[in-house]
């Protein structure tokens, strides 16, 4: 954007809106909570997606590996996780505040520390996909993560596993859930902002641009696709396991691996803003999620047939995005300097 005050001034209302959002809407405090998550799931996806081109329809792996982990370390540091999934000992963990929050932590760390490790050993062997053959390698691991999980009965199997109960007010839950996922959406942001800025946003549009180009150049090609996934699977992980402690139940089916609706809709909501860009996925999420709450709110029973409208509105009239249909209509606004087309033929016939 041009103008130095533009960008202090949006960053601003951003925040003011995510501090005041809980007290102005409290009614609606978990669907902001989930917009918030949405924005994380947009601005992951578009590292790889976008920025360098892979398009990965596996990235809710990471999210619901982290639901899992969490899951694992808050109910392993109290009792055992065997026993506690099992049909003897099911019943729910109930925890002080002190004890929670510790437990929700150590989750979201381990959750976090367990992704980055799973996308280099993983990315080793996909990243020598291209193109859909990537896409479908991703999509296939998702899978295969959602049926093993399915039928690993120490984790609880398709029975799930619950989450220790929060020790307040549900209404008190919420919030919590919504500071920890507006603050994690906030460090997404600054961190792939930053990123984009260093060495390592060159690197992955010059994959992008032309991968072998970019490796007879002398670009580590593997290593900075590596790192890319790396930072989805970080920040993912942590989403994951904090939506896993909002639920307060963890399944493999519908919470941890949601392939055809949250897996889906990281891919949608960059498209939907204009992948490739830094406001593009922030914008694809919040419009998408609008959408989302109104069409599955209001038009229960035809809410899948308009995410397949606003697909196909997408594709074929708005293929570069929101983001990059403004950026044509209004290139002055973004410091898109234009040359006109009449001065330039004026200058050829002197």
């Amino acid at each position: 954007m041009t103008g130095n005050w533009k960008s202090p001034a949006l960053y601003a209302a951003i925040l003011a809106f995510g501090v005041a959002a809980p007290f102005l809407f409290p009614g609606y405090t978990t669907q902001i909570a989930i917009l918030w998550m949405m924005i994380l799931f947009a601005l992951t996806w578009d590292i790889a997606g976008g920025q360098m081109g892979y398009n990965s329809l596996g990235n809710i792996f990471f999210f619901g590996a982290g639901m899992y982990l969490s899951a694992v370390i808050q109910v392993g540091m109290f009792t055992d996780v065997g026993t506690y999934t099992s049909a003897r000992g099911g019943e729910q963990l109930v925890l002080g505040y002190g004890d929670y929050f510790v437990s929700v932590f150590a989750g979201m760390a381990v959750a976090a520390v367990g992704c980055v490790l799973f996308a280099i050993v993983i990315g080793w062997v996909m990243f020598g996909l291209r193109g859909p053959y990537f896409a479908i390698g991703t999509l296939g691991i998702a899978l295969s993560a959602r049926e093993l999980a399915s039928t690993w009965e120490w984790i609880g199997g398709g029975s799930g596993i619950a989450m220790p109960v929060y020790p307040g007010l549900p209404d008190e839950k919420s919030q919590v859930s919504y500071i920890i996922l507006f603050v994690l959406a906030i460090l997404t942001f600054l961190s792939v902002r930053w990123l984009y800025t260093t060495r390592f946003g060159l690197a992955i549009n010059a994959i992008r641009d032309d991968e072998e180009k970019a490796e007879a150049m002398g670009v580590h090609t593997t290593r900075y696709k590596i790192i890319a996934w790396s930072v989805s699977a970080f920040f993912l992980g942590m989403s994951g396991a904090v939506f896993g402690n909002m639920t307060g139940f963890v399944e493999p089916m519908e919470v941890a691996f949601p392939t055809v609706t949250f897996g889906i809709f990281m891919v949608v909501m960059s498209l939907l803003g204009g992948k490739g860009t830094l406001w593009g996925p922030v914008i694809g999420a919040t419009v998408f999620h609008i959408i989302k709450e109104v069409t599955w709110t209001y038009m229960l029973g035809w809410q899948w047939v308009a995410l397949g409208v606003l697909i196909i509105v997408n594709v074929v009239f708005f293929q570069q995005g929101i983001m990059g249909w403004a950026q044509d209509k209004w290139p002055e606004f973004f410091g898109i300097e234009v040359e006109e087309a009449s001065a330039a033929g004026d200058e050829e016939a002197a």
